[in-house]
Order: structure tokens, then sequence, then C-alpha cells
């Protein structure tokens, strides 16, 4: 063998080396340990450790193992070298500690780990976990269970904590403030660098996001959060190159935590490689104790895009199972019954959200106009495709979500119309629409826009000429019958005519009709809420309180009745 190796080098064949780093043993750890080769799963995990001993993710691993083994002492040891010389902020560890501890039967030690761990975490992933094993504790020693001491939460972790619910509740701007202020106090924070990023990417200014993630990179160049992320805006971004080269990475890489598989999984998902993804979420399942029903709907939606619609149906099925008050798992099953029939280029891909398509939000918000839905109002990856929506759609998606925007109304969404108005790439119309709907909202005026390339305020008495014309005319139109019904009809048709009409626009935002005589349209408006309540009513004599033609109104009724859907076979004949 060694003459062999010999001849092969003299005659000048390349040796190619392995580059055995951290990651490669680490990986070779996980793969030992899906197999229960727990020896060679240790031997790995301290090779891993050897090559980057201030990775506290493989020092934890190694821990992990020796426990899995029942060697509780030395797991021991690597945490507390973790918390003295990796790092001190990782809480976790405490609670690592406790388990050994317990294992040894060494209660008193137990206890003053997770008494530690609790006053540094009251909150924290293993909390309600901490608290039980206190109980048991005090079970065993024959005493009352110990309570931990309030210690409250340094300030950068409570602004931390606070941003993270913004975001997570969709309210990207105000994540954004406290994000940017805590970076400016700690410069080298990389969580805080992710979530900065992330919030940017959800409000569409991707190319800020790439820079933060870069920072990020530059300094942890093996950070999965940050490579998961860049890999997704070099996609939007069509930077093809960068793309395919952290998908390659990423393909490679095995996760130990179930966060990081999650977000792997999910990101793998979005990058289109499907069939990754699916391993990997199929992973969670089986790893899982009791997998949520959004972990089925991933996984299904990863075997739906590699067109595997039997998988794709079971794991449905099973979300639907576990979230019987969800709409979503009932959807895709419906719709999987049509897309089955279709030709494979006519199959959509499908998103790794678990929510509705972006369209069928729209058509949801239209059919229950009168009141936003509170899954709709607060979900943040809903509210986060309506800006993004707004930053990158067509036109026509644009003016459906300015729409959108009038029925949700809060300070995030003045915020998001306040910079959309400053942006100089978008179309003026739709600016003068976003002005629409701040006033409507009730946002504080004047407004700052650039309008026709420069940058202008508009005060309350400008604003009616920055309207679009047929803005302008819709609400002449509306007032003219509001003015026209007020003393002849009820509260509900007065509110059925202005749902009736703002349906009506909506429906022909892009291709509004041109209204030649206000009148004409009032008079049609009221024929139509009064057919639609009963009331005995001809186009004749609507037409002539209103001083226009029948055949006027006839033909603006026949436009309106696509709206409301009206029998024109019971109408009577005027």
């Amino acid at each position: 063998m060694k003459k062999q190796h010999a001849d092969a080098c003299s005659k000048g064949h390349k040796v190619v080396r392995l580059r055995l780093d951290a990651g490669f043993f680490f990986e070779r750890a996980v793969r030992s340990l899906d197999r229960h080769r727990y020896d060679k799963a240790l031997k790995y995990f301290r090779l891993a450790v050897e090559k980057e001993p201030d990775n506290a993710v493989n020092q934890c691993n190694l821990a992990g193992i020796l426990s899995e083994m029942g060697c509780f002492d030395e797991s021991n040891e690597v945490l507390e070298k973790v918390l003295t010389e990796v790092d001190p902020h990782l809480s976790e560890c405490w609670f690592y500690m406790a388990n050994n501890a317990a294992n040894m039967e060494q209660f008193e030690l137990a206890e003053e780990y997770l008494i530690r761990y609790l006053e540094e975490e009251r909150e924290g992933e293993f909390a309600a976990e901490a608290e039980d094993m206190l109980e048991m504790l005090a079970y065993e020693l024959g005493r009352r269970p110990r309570q931990p001491k309030a210690r409250p939460k340094q300030d950068w972790m409570r602004k931390h904590d606070e941003a993270r619910e913004c975001l997570e509740s969709g309210r990207f701007l105000q994540a954004m403030e406290i994000l940017e202020e805590l970076l400016e106090e700690h410069p080298d924070f990389h969580a805080v660098m992710n979530n900065l990023s992330l919030a940017y990417y959800y409000t569409g200014d991707v190319d800020q996001a790439v820079e933060i993630i870069e920072r990020v990179l530059s300094s942890d160049p093996g950070n999965l959060h940050a490579l998961c992320n860049l890999a997704v805006f070099f996609q939007h971004m069509k930077e093809r190159e960068g793309r395919d080269r952290l998908v390659g990475i990423l393909k490679k890489w095995i996760p130990f935590y179930p966060e990081h598989m999650y977000k792997l999984a999910t990101t793998l998902g979005i990058l289109g490689e499907h069939e990754a993804a699916f391993a990997m979420f199929r992973r969670l399942i089986q790893r899982e104790e009791r997998p949520e029903a959004s972990l089925y709907h991933y996984a299904a939606v990863a075997a739906f895009n590699t067109k595997s619609f039997e998988r794709a149906r079971k794991y449905w099925r099973i979300a639907r199972e576990l979230d019987q008050d969800s709409k979503i798992p009932v959807f895709y099953l419906n719709q999987l019954e049509q897309w089955e029939n279709m030709s494979p280029e006519q199959v959509p891909p499908l998103s790794y959200h678990y929510q509705l398509p972006f369209e069928e939000q729209l058509m949801q918000l239209d059919r229950e106009r009168s009141t936003i839905p509170e899954q709709i109002r607060e979900n943040p990856l809903i509210r986060s495709s309506f800006f993004w929506a707004l930053n990158h759609g067509d036109k026509e998606t644009k003016l459906q979500v300015l729409q959108v925007f009038e029925w949700l109304g809060d300070k995030e969404v003045e915020q998001v119309l306040r910079s959309f108005l400053m942006k100089r790439d978008e179309e003026d119309d739709l600016k003068r629409l976003a002005l629409y709907v701040l006033k409507k909202i009730g946002a504080a005026e004047p407004y700052r826009a650039v309008l026709e390339n420069r940058e202008m305020t508009i005060h309350p008495y400008e604003l009616a000429q920055e309207l679009p014309d047929w803005l302008k005319t819709w609400e002449q139109v509306l007032h003219c019958c509001l003015e026209a019904m007020k003393d002849r009809y009820d509260v509900a048709h007065l509110n059925d005519a202005q749902m009736i009409w703002s349906e009506f626009l909506r429906e022909h935002q892009t291709d509004f009709p041109e209204i030649r005589k206000v009148e004409g349209w009032a008079a049609a408006l009221e024929y139509i809420v009064a057919r639609l309540h009963g009331t005995s009513l001809t186009q004749e004599s609507v037409a002539k309180r209103h001083a226009v033609s029948s055949s006027t109104v006839g033909r603006n009724v026949r436009c309106l009745e696509k709206v409301c859907r009206l029998n024109k076979d019971h109408e009577p004949h005027t």
C-alpha cells in the first residue's frame, strides 16, 4: 500500500487534502448520534472542541453527549468551562448542570444550579422545567421548595426582549428604533444585528439588511442565522453566484439544536432546495415529542414543492387535526384537489409560512371588510407580506395594499406610509393615494412627500389638490348620494351605500370608468341600495330626482350590479 501511494505521488498525481476543521468533525458527530454510536460521537465532538475551543455550541454538544453516556461529572466540568472561559451569558448551562447533579443525587447542588438559572432567566426556555425540578428536589430533601430571588434584567437584555416582541408582533419600525439604539451601545452584539437585518428586510430595505449581515459574518463567519439570512437576501437581489455559494455551505450543514434545524430547513425551502428542506423537516418531526401543526405544514409544503402530493396531503391532514380552529390546513387540502389535476408547469410553488397565501388574505379582507380579523391585524408574517408588497409588488398589488392599510390604520402603517411618500422611485398617483389613506386614518398633518420629483410639505388645505382625480370624484359621488338619501333612508341604508361604493372602487382601481356626471352614479347607487333592501323604487323615479336620464342610471346600475351581485331577473322594468 505504501509503495502504491509513493508511485502515485511520483507520477504527478494531485493529492487532495481533506479540510478537517471543526465543522467536519461536528458533522461526523451528529451522524454518529443519529446511528446511536455515542462512542464515535464523543470522539468527534472532542475533536471539534479541539479545533475551536472558543465555540460554545461545540462545548455544549460535548457536555450533552457526556451526560448521555453517564459521565455527569465530566459533563459539568465542560459546562463550567463554558461559563468561566467561553460565554458567561450562556445561562442554560446552569440548567444542564442541575440535571447532571440530580443524576448524581447531589440534590442540594442541583438546587443551587436551578436557582442560579431561574435568577438569570426567569422566563427562559427551561424555566417551567426548572420550577418542576425544584419541586421534586424539595420532596427528596424533605422541605419546601426554594424560590429564586427576583433579579432585575440588565437594561440591554430588557431592550432586546422588547425588540424581539416588536418583531414577533409585526411592529418592525419600532423594533428597528430599539435595535439601532442597542447597536450603538453594543456594536458587537450579533443577535441584535441579525434581528435588525430582518427588520430591514421585512420592511423592504434589502440593501441595508445585507450590509448589517455582512458585518456579522466578518467577525463570526460560522453564524448560521446570518448565513441563512444572507442567502435569502442574495436570492431576492438575484445575486446568483453569492446565493449558490451559500446554498452549497448550508446543504452540508447538519445542525444539532432544533432551533437551528428550523432555521436551516425553512431557509433551504425559501431558496428552492425543497428536497433538502423536506429531509430536515421530517427529521424535526421525528425528534420533537409533540410536533406542532405548523411543523407538519412546513413538511407538507416541502413535499408539495417536490410534487409529492400524497405526502403533502398526509402532513396537511395531521396539521388539520392538531389545529382544528385554523383555516390554513383546510385551505391547502381543498386547493390540493385542484392542483393535482393541473399540468406540472401550472402548479404554483408554495410559500414556507404558516399562513394563507397573500392573494387569499386580500380576498378574506374583502369578504370581512367591516372588521379586520385579529389574526390578520396581529400576525407579523401577514403584516410583513403587506409591507413587502408595497415596496416590491406591481402597481395593482400596491393599490390593494394601500386599501388594506386604510383598514389596518395603526401607528406602524402610518410610519410605513410616511416613508413611502419620500421614495423617489414610486409613482406619484400611488403617493397621492397614500396621502389619502393617511388622511383617512387620522395621521397628524402636515405630510412630507416627494411629488413630481421634488420634496414638499403638504398642509391640510392643500391635500385635496394632491389627491388622485378618481378619488376626488369618488368623494363627490358618495357625498351626492348620501345627501339625497339621508332624509328618506335609515342608517343601515346609508352604510350599505358606502360599502357598495367602496367595493366598486376596489374592483376598478386600475381601470376606473370616467365619471362624466356625478349625479348619474349617485342615482344608480341609491337605486342599488333600495333594491338590496327590498324598497320599491324605479330607475325612472330615481333618475328624475337626480335630474339625469334613466338610460344613464340603467347603464351605471349594470356596472354596480357586478359588485353587489343582485339578480337582474327579479328587477322591475322601468
